[in-house]
């Protein structure tokens, strides 16, 4: 009895595991949460700009005869607090530099909340290490006034210079300060409000939409989301508790298909970034190298004794060509992508070189996947 307990529910395991296997081999990419694949429309963050003044410099503020507009904007605001300059006269004050100042509003920032900022220098400054940002507004787009900055830089840099010779570690021109604006005014937002709510996926895919929209239906009942195309899916969203219904939506997990393949290619940097649905076909690779060496080497013309010429210094050139032996590889097929970098690694080419060769590859069809040169 206890032996056909054992075989009963090794079969069953077994009915268990085979019908597990396809579940996960369908899913191919895995799983998502919403949160992580889309955001909801209309929820996004607001830049903002405004220009500034940083004082309390060790003597690398702007050269008030390069740049001019610091002066102006130190007589300006010293006019505020009762202090005017003679006519025409330009104050000389390396303490001071003219400054950028940049914040990233988040969506539902209400006013007294602090963000950080960025401070960046207009001028030739030297160094903005050791300022202190006098206040400055920050408008939006619009032009309206939604945060006032103030506060003292943290620069993450050094630098030190004597007798002609100069050291730097890191940037010097732009600093952060930690919490230095204020926000003074909100930003409607109304996305929250309508009946549906959209959400916008990240990367825009038609499998992703729908994949997307059947999870949610699946939770929250059949006709609640479809998708609108291959970036929008429209969700009906109840009149109350819509909070947490968010919140709810967004952690909902969404089994994916695989990526589709496509290889990356920086041909700046010679980066190459292969993802996991890349295939590779059998073929064969033929890579030589070929090197150009230019050398030059001084000669000394001089002239015969009582000649009445001049000793000339000129350059004898000698270039040469190495070409390499071209040997071919058999480049099996390949449907892992561990299976492919071994592959392309036992070619022994470069960074560089493998570019052309993935390239030609895919021209003679043998690489089956979308080859994206950045």
């Amino acid at each position: 009895m206890a032996r056909l307990r054992i075989l009963n529910f090794a079969a069953a395991l077994v009915l268990l595991l085979a019908a597990v296997q396809p579940a996960c081999a369908a899913q191919g990419g895995g799983s998502e949460r919403i949160r992580d694949l889309a955001s909801v429309a209309g929820v996004r963050e607001n830049q903002l700009i405004g220009y500034g003044v940083v004082v309390g410099l060790d003597g690398s503020g702007d050269a008030a005869n390069q740049v001019q507009f610091t002066g102006q904007s130190v007589q300006s605001l010293l006019s505020h607090f009762g202090v005017t300059l003679p006519p025409g006269v330009t104050p000389q004050m390396k303490n001071v530099a003219a400054v950028m100042v940049t914040a990233s509003l988040p969506a539902y920032a209400q006013p007294g909340q602090q963000i950080d900022i960025t401070v960046s220098s207009l001028g030739n400054a030297r160094s903005l290490r050791g300022g202190t940002l006098l206040l400055t507004p920050l408008r939006g787009a619009d032009s309206e006034i939604y945060a006032m900055a103030q506060g003292n830089l943290v620069v993450g840099g050094a630098a030190a210079a004597a007798g002609g010779s100069k050291v730097a570690i890191n940037h010097l021109l732009a600093g952060r300060v930690p919490g230095g604006a204020t926000v003074e005014r909100a930003v409607p937002n109304a996305a929250l409000q309508a009946g549906t709510i959209r959400l916008e996926l990240h990367r825009t895919d038609f499998s992703t939409a729908r994949a997307v929209a059947e999870a949610i239906n699946q939770r929250f009942g059949a006709g609640q989301a479809q998708p609108l195309d291959a970036r929008v899916v429209e969700v009906r969203a109840p009149e109350a508790e819509r909070v947490r219904f968010i919140a709810d939506l967004e952690g909902l997990e969404v089994a994916l298909a695989a990526p589709p393949a496509r290889v990356i290619i920086n041909a700046r940097t010679g980066s190459v970034v292969i993802n996991q649905s890349v295939r590779l076909g059998a073929c064969a690779v033929a890579h030589g190298s070929l090197s150009v060496t230019v050398s030059s080497t001084p000669v000394v013309s001089q002239p015969a004794p009582l000649a009445g010429g001049q000793t000339v210094v000129t350059e004898k050139a000698d270039i040469r060509i190495q070409q390499g032996p071209g040997t071919l590889f058999d480049v099996p097929a390949s449907a892992d992508l561990a299976e492919v970098v071994k592959s392309l690694n036992a070619l022994g080419a470069s960074a560089q070189d493998l570019i052309g060769i993935l390239q030609a590859i895919q021209a003679a069809g043998a690489l089956r996947a979308e080859l994206e040169i950045i």
